[in-house]
């Protein structure tokens, strides 16, 4: 790792991504190997928003490496709720674990909170910014099931405000992957992930409509419109619902299509989509806790 703080996959090369993903996969091999490889580390978890997946598979991978947790718990029975500032929350969480992973519903705050602590400090999701861990278990998902290189990639939903989508983006500028972005108009890609996605020489194409890229795509990526991103409900209201896939729609998928999503769904993905053999969404999480442990052992042992 370049980095002791992973705030964005802006700083992750293609072979920090790929010894990440392949330490992983020792691990899911023979998790009893890394049982006590980080006994008695402290993982310091500071929560802004709510989380299942992801602060449920960061304590199951610090435990599984022979560590605990510290947790600051909700935050209105912290002292965020007095009134202590971000920067004084992590530095004092800092002095009770030996690392922090950190979700906050601001953009950038990952990064500012990391330059006020020495510990490593794992973003967990800032706002519409980024979820870098979010994205090498998306990266491990891809490459277990598809390879990571020659693919076409669809990313459909929640372009504008989706932070899995955005670091995901990024991370694919290092392999070779065609990415098609599929939204409606007021969802498409931010102006400045399109512009970094360009200067990295990415190969992007943006579309309204699914049906016509659908039969060419090795990979669905797909997210869920995020009501709690809106500025304003009435521009919720006017795209919920709009995109939708259903086992009928992926009749003219590839047979070896991966169907994915960052998870909670709500209507984006109908049910009769987890009995076909496209839908990995669920193992998708599970990979959580392997790719997770991989990267707190590598930050934790201080390796270069």
């Amino acid at each position: 790792m370049r980095h002791d703080h992973i705030t964005s996959t802006k700083q992750l090369s293609r072979g920090d991504i790929e010894a990440i993903l392949d330490r992983a996969s020792d691990i899911a091999a023979d998790p009893s190997a890394y049982a006590d490889r980080q006994e008695d580390a402290l993982l310091g978890l500071l929560f802004f928003e709510p989380s299942t997946r992801t602060k449920m598979s960061f304590s199951a991978a610090i435990k599984r490496l022979g560590g605990d947790i510290v947790d600051m718990g909700p935050v209105d029975s912290s002292s965020v709720k007095k009134g202590e500032s971000l920067a004084d929350t992590a530095r004092v969480v800092e002095g009770y674990a030996d690392a922090l992973v950190m979700r906050h519903p601001s953009e950038g705050s990952a990064q500012m909170a990391s330059e006020y602590v020495d510990v490593p400090l794992i973003n967990a999701g800032d706002g519409a910014g980024q979820h870098p861990t979010q994205t090498l278990l998306d990266l491990y998902t891809i490459r277990e099931s598809a390879g990571l290189d020659g693919l076409t990639i669809g990313i459909m939903g929640d372009l504008k405000y989706g932070r899995t989508v955005h670091s995901l983006a990024q991370a694919l500028t290092n392999f070779d992957a065609s990415q098609h972005f599929v939204s409606p108009e007021s969802l498409k890609l931010p102006r400045n992930v399109r512009y970094d996605l360009h200067e990295e020489g990415s190969s992007i194409k943006e579309h309204t409509d699914l049906e016509t890229i659908l039969p060419s795509l090795d990979v669905l990526y797909v997210t869920r419109i995020q009501e709690e991103r809106f500025p304003d409900e009435s521009e919720y209201r006017a795209v919920a619902g709009e995109y939708q896939i259903d086992a009928d729609l992926l009749s003219a998928a590839k047979d070896d299509l991966t169907v994915m999503h960052p998870l909670p769904r709500v209507d984006e993905i109908a049910y009769d989509v987890d009995e076909t053999s496209h839908a990995k969404y669920f193992e998708q999480a599970h990979n959580g806790v392997p790719v997770r442990m991989a990267l707190l052992d590598t930050l934790l042992e201080g390796e270069p």
